[in-house]
């Protein structure tokens, strides 16, 4: 008798979508008043990314959304995370408006809407428009913080009316230790650490001017959050020492975004750690960053393992030489990751929604051969994923969305064109696009509402 394999469905209401960013797809970084952005700026110094690549061209998007969301909407996806490149809409990041990149975004969402597709629009990724760098010192000052509110302002007054889920910053870390302590993102500066903390205070004011943002433009219905990249502690056993092992490492390493957020305040060991290093702050500065939200987005790709220790203090555990891995050396093959970023972010911060806004895998991956790309590697990883964060739905965690990174292959940041996180292949040289298996597969998976 043949077995009938159950299937498991996601809740009715789960959004199902694809992510990518303006500055790793859209190109035209000289475009209608478009400004250089600091990674315009850092791409072209030599050897800071791979093979010398820059954002100049990227996929096109900028001329070829139409045809990206037609294919979008065909795979079946019903929701698009995209963001906002900062520089098209204030050149210098500041000053006056550039009308062209307003109207860039507003052909954008509307094609978006018509085509089945709700936009959830992220305010900034990255793409620090190089004036705010030159002029202010990026987000070493305070001043920049006024600039990034006076931008969300502007977006939210213009999208607004269309736009009803937002997200205010994407991945801090990145734009802020990454950039401004070890000069592995751009600007590509290695300062000194109390600077670096400083960047991540005024990155977390920014977030509070974007919740102000659409709390006073948005209009009805309008929902906000940020995003960010937790670090996922997976317990090596689950046994209640190393759950709570786990838990502990979980705070101490995300609790410099998601203490303030939802305490108000900064833990007071963390600021003890930090000695004279610790950010200046000003009164009022920790009402902005702790205003509410109405989700949290998690981009999460991988996660480490950690057990309690002998002498009952945590112990992170290092992977073997040979641990599965993506091309992407970091993003290590742990799919509990997905269960365990969202469930420790909902007990220990009482989180009521979640959004995965970020989970993908990025290879070399080859040309299509007879019009496939055969990522039997990525369909693996993918499928993997998404039975832990099934578990984590069954289990109770308030995880309502999911956006796959990426949609198709772009500019991935340091690593240039050779590394591809797209489920379509991009052809950089003719611009076509081809479907990888993972996408046919993913394509599935929102029809059925399953896993399949």
């Amino acid at each position: 008798m043949p077995i009938k394999p159950k299937l498991r469905p996601f809740p009715s209401h789960f959004a199902w979508g694809f992510a990518a960013a303006a500055p790793q797809i859209e190109g035209a970084a000289y475009t209608d008043g478009k400004g250089p952005s600091v990674w315009d700026t850092f791409a072209r110094i030599p050897g800071k990314v791979a093979n010398g690549d820059t954002l100049d061209v990227a996929c096109d998007h900028y001329h070829r959304y139409p045809e990206d969301l037609a294919m979008m909407a065909a795979l079946g996806a019903k929701h698009y995370r995209l963001s906002i490149a900062w520089p098209r809409i204030f050149s210098r990041g500041h000053g006056e408006v550039n009308q062209k990149g307003i109207d860039f975004y507003n052909r954008l969402i509307d094609k978006a809407l018509e085509l089945g597709l709700t936009p959830w629009v992220t305010m900034y990724h990255w793409d620090t428009p190089q004036g705010i760098e030159d002029d202010f010192g990026g987000w070493r000052n305070r001043d920049t913080v006024k600039a990034f509110g006076v931008y969300a302002d502007t977006i939210v007054k213009a999208f607004g009316d269309r736009v009803k889920h937002w997200i205010t910053l994407n991945e801090i870390i990145c734009f802020t230790r990454m950039s401004y302590g070890t000069g592995q993102r751009g600007p590509g500066l290695m300062l000194p650490e109390q600077v670096v903390n400083q960047t991540y205070h005024h990155a977390m004011m920014a977030h509070g001017e974007g919740v102000r943002a659409v709390r006073q433009h948005g209009g009805p219905g309008a929902r906000v959050g940020l995003t960010d990249c937790s670090e996922a502690f997976i317990p090596l056993s689950e046994t209640p020492a190393d759950i709570e092992a786990a838990r502990r490492v979980f705070v101490h390493e995300n609790g410099r975004v998601l203490e303030p957020m939802y305490t108000g305040r900064y833990a007071p060991e963390f600021l003890a750690s930090l000695g004279a290093d610790a950010p200046h702050m000003e009164p009022g500065d920790l009402e902005l960053i702790s205003q509410a939200t109405d989700f949290l987005g998690l981009n999460v790709y991988r996660g480490r393992f950690v057990r309690a220790g002998a002498d009952g203090k945590p112990e992170i555990l290092p992977f073997p030489p040979n641990y599965p891995a993506a091309d992407a050396e970091w993003l290590t093959h742990t799919p509990q990751s997905i269960y365990w970023a969202p469930r420790m972010a909902a007990e220990i911060y009482g989180v009521e929604s979640i959004a995965i806004t970020e989970n993908g895998a990025g290879y070399n991956d080859l040309p299509p051969v007879n019009g496939e790309v055969l990522d039997l590697h990525r369909r693996d990883y993918l499928r993997n994923y998404l039975r832990e964060l099934q578990r984590a739905i069954d289990d109770g965690v308030p995880v309502d969305a999911y956006f796959l990174w990426s949609f198709m292959d772009n500019f991935e940041w340091a690593d240039g064109y050779q590394r591809r996180f797209g489920v379509v292949y991009t052809n950089y040289e003719t611009q076509e696009r081809t479907p990888k298996a993972s996408a046919k597969w993913y394509s599935q998976v929102m029809a059925a509402n399953a896993i399949v």
